[in-house]
């Protein structure tokens, strides 16, 4: 889920109070706002690539790519907007992923093993994340967070522009550590950081992949899912997204010096967004509201982590 899912679904945005005339303005007043302060975040994030020495198109290497994020989602917002549609967002989210990354990947020289193991580990999320989000949009046809705001200008730029921050700092670690020389080979760190990395994966994909058998199977109306990797976390699939971000952090340790170490932000804006904003948030509410009245939901509420495993009874 993207950044400005997460934000914009907490302000509530699609709610049937904004459908006046003078709502609309405040709300195109405020998205325009929000718009500057998404942008203003992208600028303030270049900072920490100030110790990238490589250039693209005679732009510090970092800086370009940031840019580029931001243009890639203007590029696709105005026929999205003009179209008045919502199809190209969560694919041209993962999508820029991938090719912030491999122009970052292809632009260095000396590629190290590191190098290499961050590009591969990043395409292969995106390309899972955007093959997922296509699906999703192909068979749901329409996405109701975007019903008002596709029809108004600043309130569906934010969204871009938060699409645009959202894949700046997510890969703002990885990007760096291809940038930047480093010894051709291993370290703990970078051993350490692919098992953290190939495990936060392998419980994302198998979490999704029993929640999808279990839509299919089951009347999600009525029963909830409580097996597999879900008997030992409410929410398995997040904490193997942010495991996996904390996995490419460590794999990048190797390759950081002074402010590079500030992109930690990375994995820790990844745990705040899903888990204090409305990630978690969201689905426990409604969840509470669809399944509040079971005996067996609180049972297993009580007895479940909300998002880390529970390895012991």
């Amino acid at each position: 889920l993207s950044l400005a899912e997460h934000l914009l679904d907490k302000q509530g945005v699609t709610s049937s109070n904004l459908v006046s005339p003078t709502n609309i303005m405040k709300k195109e007043v405020r998205s325009a706002l929000t718009v500057i302060v998404f942008l203003f975040c992208i600028y303030l994030l270049s900072f920490l690539g100030s110790n990238v020495v490589s250039t693209i198109q005679s732009i510090n290497s970092f800086t370009f790519l940031l840019l580029l994020s931001v243009l890639i989602q203007i590029i696709f917002f105005i026929p999205s907007f003009i179209l008045k549609t919502e199809k190209l967002y969560d694919l041209i989210g993962s999508t820029t992923y991938i090719i912030i990354t491999s122009i970052a990947y292809l632009s260095v020289e000396n590629k190290t093993t590191t190098d290499t193991i961050l590009f591969l580990f990043v395409i292969i999320w995106g390309v899972r994340l955007g093959t997922y989000l296509f699906k999703r949009i192909q068979r749901d046809r329409e996405d109701v967070r975007f019903e008002k705001a596709k029809r108004n200008f600043f309130w569906f730029l934010q969204y871009w522009m938060g699409q645009a921050l959202w894949v700046s700092i997510t890969s703002c670690a990885a990007v760096i550590a291809i940038l930047k020389p480093e010894n051709n080979f291993l370290n703990i760190y970078g051993y350490i950081g692919i098992m953290i990395w190939i495990l936060g994966f392998t419980l994302e994909v198998f979490a999704d992949l029993q929640k999808n058998s279990f839509k299919k199977n089951q009347n999600t109306n009525k029963k909830f899912i409580s097996t597999g990797l879900w008997s030992i976390s409410r929410h398995p699939n997040y904490f193997g997204e942010i495991t996996l971000w904390v996995g490419i952090y460590i794999i990048s340790l190797s390759s950081f010096s002074g402010l590079d170490y500030l992109t930690i932000i990375s994995p820790i804006f990844v745990y705040i967004l899903l888990t204090r904003m409305s990630g978690i948030n969201m689905l426990e509410k409604i969840a509470d509201e669809r399944y509040g009245h079971l005996d067996e939901y609180i049972e297993y509420k009580k007895n479940t982590p909300t998002l880390f495993l529970k390895l012991w009874k």
